[in-house]
């Protein structure tokens, strides 16, 4: 058996883990905070309260910033055929079909009539859909993310973020998961390789001084 390697160490050594400066033109999204992940009768329920209360901190201060909020939702046709192979692979996607309140946004977290809301099939908030043209359009250079699930759309989401061009800050007290294993994992992944992970208080910071 392989002796197991000390991860810092064996990530700093292959040059990993290098630091992006934040712009000065971000965009905050809320990517998926709907009820499925939030109340406790749903199979996709995640208990991941607290990432809602640090995303509606975050939210108010990037409104008062006055800088682009988008949130995300998923929904599908009624069977799921726009969702193809991953509406089959995932049974539970069956909740965001058109019409269920699943996929309604949260109370705590709901757009307002002038911010943008793009509805996607599949993990990436940029996949199939136009938000980057419209993060271009607008002269956008670094994406504030928080959302759900750490694992999933939120990675898929700052994966996509980086391969187009701008630097994600994925905010670790508003992102959220159904366990703390692939959560840390894929936050740890991120930082790595994609992303830079941040605190709430950092985010806040750094709106501060934008606005």
């Amino acid at each position: 058996m392989a002796q197991q390697k000390d991860l810092d160490k064996d990530y700093k050594a292959a040059q990993f883990g290098g630091t992006l400066t934040p712009g000065e033109r971000p965009a905050l999204i809320l990517v998926d905070f709907v009820m499925a992940y939030l109340d406790p009768a749903s199979p996709l329920y995640a208990g991941v309260e607290t990432a809602v209360e640090s995303a509606a901190r975050i939210l108010a201060c990037a409104r008062s910033a006055d800088i682009p909020v988008i949130f995300t939702n998923v929904i599908y046709s009624k069977g799921g055929a726009d969702g193809g192979v991953f509406f089959r692979k995932v049974g539970a996607l069956k909740l965001f079909e058109a019409g269920s309140p699943h996929g309604n946004f949260l109370p705590e977290l709901l757009p307002d009539a002038d911010e943008l809301i793009i509805s996607k099939q599949y993990a990436s908030a940029f996949f199939g859909t136009s938000l980057a043209s419209t993060l271009t359009a607008m002269g956008v250079d670094t994406l504030i993310i928080t959302g759900l699930s750490t694992s999933g759309c939120v990675r898929a989401t700052a994966l996509d973020a980086c391969q187009h061009g701008f630097i994600p800050l994925v905010v670790r007290d508003a992102v959220g998961d159904r366990d703390p294993r692939p959560h840390n994992a894929n936050l740890f992944d991120l930082q790595a390789k994609y992303a830079e992970v941040v605190t709430e208080q950092t985010i806040l910071s750094y709106l501060a001084k934008i606005s």
